[in-house]
């Protein structure tokens, strides 16, 4: 039994309806590239060490994280014919995990300054909506790319400046664009709005369709990555970092935080199923705020002076 074919079998068996279509992509990614790497190893002679060696192979061009995902796929289903009998041991154990040397990383995300700086060079024009609303709006509420695209006017309650979250746009596929379900039950959500956001879109939405996207035709397929390119102008004309339009999330994520809003209010606004994700995301920013906390406590501490024999004290903490 040859191994590539095993696992696209599998993977076809265990996963296509189960997992999300971006997962669901990444495993025919790996069936791909084991297909293309050892087309015809057979599964049950595979052993430690021509395991080891396709990793290996797949490292020499891969980072050590995609690698990583790479053996995660590999060893889910070897576990699975493990079990089954098929193979009469697991070569996945003990496997060594290598990859090459990442790239040079581009910004995750802006602080408050860097943020307003961009936001002062987009051309917002009240006639016309298009991708520099987009950005301000990501920016300001931290949806997903998909999220905001889907946005129609119906989803606004401008009486109570809430957005009403429920949906995504398919901007991947080449044939079926439309709407979508969320990534997960918890991101069905509303998001709070400040009033001059709610004031510019009542304005920019006003007597289009209530159920039908306006960012773009949606009839036109939208490119993510030609709008990374508009922004990356953006974000040179600012003289910020460049970044992409997902790290406009991380960018209002980070920016709340850094503005003392807690992390389960951040993690709700955000649609994470677990307030873990939010904390293991931000752990940059948690760990600099959490620095600031001591500092602030061992301030108010040193700030508490014994009043003389008796014992008492005059202090005062500014916190």
């Amino acid at each position: 039994m040859i191994f590539h074919e095993y696992f696209g079998e599998w993977v076809e068996a265990y996963k296509v309806g189960a997992v999300a279509d971006t997962t669901l992509r990444k495993y025919r990614l790996t069936h791909k590239s084991l297909r293309e790497l050892a087309p015809t190893l057979d599964l049950q002679a595979l052993d430690r060490r021509e395991y080891q060696k396709l990793i290996n192979d797949y490292a020499f061009t891969h980072e050590k994280l995609t690698t990583l995902d790479f053996h995660r796929h590999l060893r889910a289903c070897l576990l699975d014919a493990y079990d089954e009998k098929i193979i009469e041991r697991d070569p996945t154990r003990k496997a060594v995990i290598r990859g090459k040397m990442p790239a040079e990383k581009k910004a995750k995300y802006l602080n408050k300054d860097e943020l307003e700086k961009l936001l002062q060079v987009l051309p917002l024009r009240l006639d016309s909506l298009g991708i520099d609303w987009l950005i301000l709006l990501l920016a300001k509420t931290g949806l997903r790319f998909a999220e905001g695209l889907a946005l129609t006017p119906g989803d606004f309650d401008f009486t109570n400046k809430k957005i009403r979250v429920n949906k995504t746009w398919n901007y991947k596929s080449k044939t079926d664009r439309g709407f979508m379900p969320t990534k997960n039950q918890s991101s069905i959500r509303d998001i709070t709005i400040d009033s001059s956001l709610a004031d510019q879109f009542e304005q920019l939405v006003e007597g289009l369709p209530a159920d039908e996207p306006f960012f773009f035709d949606k009839q036109v397929r939208v490119f993510n990555a030609t709008l990374n390119d508009y922004l990356k102008e953006r974000c040179i004309s600012a003289g910020v970092p460049v970044i992409s339009l997902h790290s406009l999330r991380h960018t209002h994520a980070s920016v709340l935080l850094a503005a003392g809003v807690s992390i389960p209010s951040v993690s709700k606004r955000l649609g994470h199923s677990k307030v873990s994700t939010t904390q293991d995301t931000y752990i940059h920013i948690i760990k600099e705020l959490e620095e600031k906390d001591n500092n602030k406590a061992m301030d108010c501490m040193a700030s508490l002076q014994g009043g003389g024999v008796d014992g008492s004290m005059e202090a005062v903490c500014d916190i």
